[in-house]
């Protein structure tokens, strides 16, 4: 699914109107229709609707869903926000027609002294500014907005909670807060970012039949990882496949205390799909990783406790079609150089994660010497340690993508809507996972399908957003048999079967 910017979708509007042809003002009943649709599914028994309208266009949709209520026997009461003019024609259009509507209850609130009680029960509709706006809320508005939010009413969103910029940060500033979010045709960035979570609720996309022929510019537009995509992506094995043919990889990490991450890595490195699985770690782990996941194969490091050297040199790395690194490893000055001594002899794609991005982050210049195509897959905090702190997710994202392609690499910044950014500039929101992944060792395991994605032969991008959505539909099959509470990393792994078997359905 596109995620575009509000002008894109203002384009796609426009493009419609057009190309099918259509009016604006049956457009707009097209979509407010789609609203009072879902609002009727949802609150059937609703004993009030109060919709709160400005006199753009946004308002104009709530004129609609008011007169679409009322004519499927809703008690409603419209408040309309005055601003000093008409309004634009599709709004006039509309306020003349629920005029004309018997029981139509219209209000406009001039000052504080028009803002009417609202009953318990009562459903706010808010409908007040659209995804045009450019500056914060202040004056009447930003105080009719501290009201209903305080009402602890249920609030309906339309298009987008008003006062929330749709791409661009508004952290920190007042908007309304949303129950739900009823938007249209397809997600906005500003949905799929933490920092709104407070305001945004849930959002529902509705589909409102704009053209299927738009296609808009990339600039300012990312894309949501769906069903079509992985469907796109994924490449079911043929009857005559060998273990030769699903990848040779080295995985590195783990240290005395931190077995558990190695393990977690090489399982899901396994489960993930790669052919032969080795496993650099210290002695200590040695009857842990053997015992653990006997199915790999294990060489130990010349220290007991942490890693301090590869036993294989240039020549020995070539053979090894991905490897990860980083999991439990800690970040001891020895450790960091087995990071620099596979930077200096190995040129394939590497997947690089947790104390691997910790020990990059106090030794920049091992960036430089990052493979072409790696996959680096830091959580916000270690994003920051190696990039630096941002004022907010907007420009966290920017700069993940200027450094993908700084670096030519991928980077895979994790979250709920994890953030995958390629070094040709495209942006992917991830549309799977859950707030039970959570857990210490999620990172593990996506390290390990990450490394067995790429030894496979999967393109670096491809393998991100795969493996990413894949770890994340694991991840929501685990909470579906337990809880997202009681979900453990083992317990993505364990669902990887699940989940693949989901993914090779799409291609049935």
């Amino acid at each position: 699914m596109k995620v575009l910017s509000a002008q894109a979708i203002r384009d796609w509007d426009q493009y419609t109107i057009t190309l099918e042809p259509i009016s604006p003002l049956d457009l707009m009943e097209r979509a407010a229709g789609k609203c009072a649709e879902w609002l009727m599914e949802q609150y059937p028994d609703a004993p009030f609707f109060s919709i709160f309208c400005g006199k753009g266009n946004n308002g104009g949709d709530g004129l609609v869903i008011a007169r679409l209520l009322l004519e499927n026997n809703y008690r409603v009461s419209v408040f309309i926000l005055e601003f000093g003019h008409k309004g634009t024609e599709e709004f006039q259009s509309n306020l003349a027609r629920l005029h004309k509507m018997p029981g139509a209850a219209i209000h406009f609130i001039q000052d504080e002294a028009h803002f009417h009680p609202l009953s318990p029960g009562t459903i706010i509709i808010d409908a007040l500014l659209g995804s045009g706006i450019n500056r914060y809320l202040d004056g009447l508005t930003a105080k009719l907005v501290v009201y209903i939010n305080a009402s602890a009413c249920i609030i309906i969103a339309i298009d987008i909670p008003s006062g929330l910029f749709a791409d661009t940060s508004t952290r920190g500033q007042l908007t309304i807060r949303a129950a739900h979010t009823l938007t249209f045709q397809c997600m906005k960035t500003a949905f799929l970012v933490a920092e709104n979570e407070a305001a945004i609720g849930q959002v529902q996309v509705l589909d409102i039949g704009l053209h299927p022929g738009f296609l808009p510019s990339p600039a300012g537009n990312y894309e949501l990882t769906d069903d079509e995509l992985i469907h796109a992506i994924y490449r079911p094995r043929t009857r005559f496949s060998h273990k030769g043919d699903f990848g040779n990889i080295l995985l590195a990490g783990g240290s005395y205390g931190k077995m558990g991450a190695a393990v977690l890595m090489a399982h899901a490195c396994l489960r993930g799909g790669a052919g032969l699985v080795t496993c650099h770690i210290p002695r200590s782990g040695y009857t842990i990783l053997q015992t653990a996941v006997p199915e790999a194969m294990v060489m130990t490091d010349p220290d007991e406790d942490i890693l301090t050297a590869l036993s294989v040199d240039t020549a020995g790395l070539s053979r090894y079609d991905a490897i990860g690194i980083g999991p439990g490893m800690g970040t001891a000055e020895a450790s960091i150089h087995v990071l620099h001594q596979l930077m200096k002899n190995y040129s394939k794609p590497m997947v690089v994660d947790a104390d691997a991005l910790n020990g990059m982050a106090r030794q920049p210049q091992l960036l430089k010497d990052l493979p072409p195509g790696s996959i680096l897959t830091p959580h916000p905090k270690e994003f920051e340690r190696l990039w630096g702190a941002t004022d907010n997710a907007f420009n966290q994202i920017a700069l993940a993508l200027e450094k993908a392609k700084e670096l030519k690499a991928v980077i895979i910044l994790k979250g709920h809507h994890t953030f995958i950014a390629t070094p040709g500039g495209q942006g992917y929101f991830n549309g799977t996972g859950n707030a039970g992944m959570a857990t210490g060792g999620s990172g593990d395991v996506l390290t390990g399908l990450l490394t067995a994605l790429l030894g496979q032969g999967y393109p670096s991008e491809q393998a991100a957003v795969l493996g990413v959505y894949l770890h994340g539909m694991a991840g929501d099959l685990a909470a579906a048999q337990s809880s997202q509470e009681s979900l453990i990393a083992g317990d993505i792994l364990a669902c990887f079967g699940q989940a693949f078997s989901q993914i090779a359905g799409l291609s049935g």
